[in-house]
């Protein structure tokens, strides 16, 4: 259900960006497997040797969103996308990675809103998300899950869990705590820049003019091993339009105006790669870095069609950070290795679990035109 306090200006108060459906629930993008070897002891065991684990970052999602057994602990309501990516090869001269040569590489992704709740109405102020698996031709898969915001509120595992006791509702007001989110940035100072810069954002009006960032950093590793930091977005073609400030009607008002849109033809993204230099952050998703790093058009991304989740398609596919293919490397970021583990744990539990169906389902007759 949705948060009746909640108003079109929600994404921008300091208890919104903290509690669900806004960015209290954004860290653990899709799902997933196990992947590399250095994640591997996080994977496997405690996130932080006796403090947190992945499964108690889990329920600790459940306890606050309630359980909807099948559906993802997090970014939960969304429609499979499929599509392919043309790389422009100008990413070669960084990275090995066979999806950057020119050539056409074939996506399933996922069109996503942050939170835990299935059925909860689309609003402005929702999180947007969008995972991609690149299936690359010579068998290898690299998967990463970004969202329409510029930086992540805390920049470890222990504080994101903080941040999701924080900002639970109450049940006698529907609103967090506030001596629980005072306490929260006080333990996390790292938050209150972090807010400042998502609520400087003016955010899209949809999917399909929204730029969607990997707010971890990761390395291209290069002919001869070199390795470059990078960090990745999805750059819209479409023209951006600005979020509404009243809703329009309709629960899946931002998934019926994707699907508009795409019956007008494709929509596409361009892969923009930003070059990291010595002494940018790469341990920590609270930082943005300097504005004037070099970018590298990597290539575009085609999505030509979506569809409610079903056997076969997105909706059994773990979007884990950590699937990366020869010539993409893993940072130090804690964060990086706390998603794998805790998406371990979601894909496990609702690989055991009744499916219902897709939690968006298009309406049949031709939605209003996207925006």
């Amino acid at each position: 259900m949705s948060d009746p306090e909640a108003s079109p200006s929600d994404r921008y108060s300091l208890a919104a960006l903290l509690r669900p459906p806004a960015l209290a629930r954004l860290a653990l993008i899709g799902a997933v497997a196990v992947a590399g070897a250095g994640a591997f002891a996080w994977a496997g065991g405690l996130l932080s040797p006796g403090r947190l684990t992945q499964s108690v970052i889990i329920d600790t999602f459940e306890a606050g969103d309630g359980p909807h057994p099948g559906f993802r602990r997090n970014h939960a309501k969304g429609l499979c996308m499929t599509g392919w990516f043309d790389g422009s090869g100008a990413a070669s001269a960084y990275s090995r990675a066979s999806v950057f040569a020119r050539g056409r590489t074939p996506v399933t992704g996922r069109f996503a809103l942050a939170g835990g709740m299935p059925r909860v109405p689309d609003s402005p102020g929702a999180v947007r998300s969008l995972a991609l698996d690149f299936a690359l031709a010579d068998g290898e898969h690299w998967r990463t899950g970004m969202v329409d915001i510029p930086v992540f509120p805390v920049k470890d595992p222990q504080g994101f869990r903080d941040q999701l006791v924080a900002t639970r509702p109450l049940p006698a007001t529907g609103q967090p705590d506030p001596a629980a989110l005072k306490a929260f940035v006080t333990a996390h100072p790292e938050a209150i820049k972090a807010i400042g810069m998502i609520k400087a954002q003016t955010f899209s009006s949809g999917f399909a003019d929204a730029r969607y960032n990997a707010l971890n950093a990761f390395f291209l590793v290069g002919p001869g091993g070199r390795r470059t930091p990078v960090r990745w977005s999805m750059v819209p073609v479409d023209p951006f339009a600005p979020e509404p400030v009243t809703a329009p009607a309709g629960d899946n008002y931002l998934f019926e105006a994707l699907a508009a849109r795409l019956r007008r033809g494709p929509a596409q993204w361009r892969l923009e790669l930003t070059l990291g230099e010595p002494g940018d952050p790469t341990s920590d998703a609270s930082q943005t870095w300097p504005p004037d790093r070099p970018k590298v058009d990597a290539g575009l991304l085609t999505v030509t069609s979506v569809e409610p989740e079903t056997a076969g398609n997105c909706r059994d596919i773990n979007y884990d950070p950590l699937v990366l293919p020869q010539g993409i490397a893993p940072s130090a970021d804690p964060l990086l290795s706390a998603r794998s583990a805790a998406y371990s744990v979601s894909f496990t539990r609702r690989a055991g679990e009744p499916k219902s169906p897709s939690a968006v389902q298009l309406s049949a007759r031709p939605a209003q035109e996207a925006r």
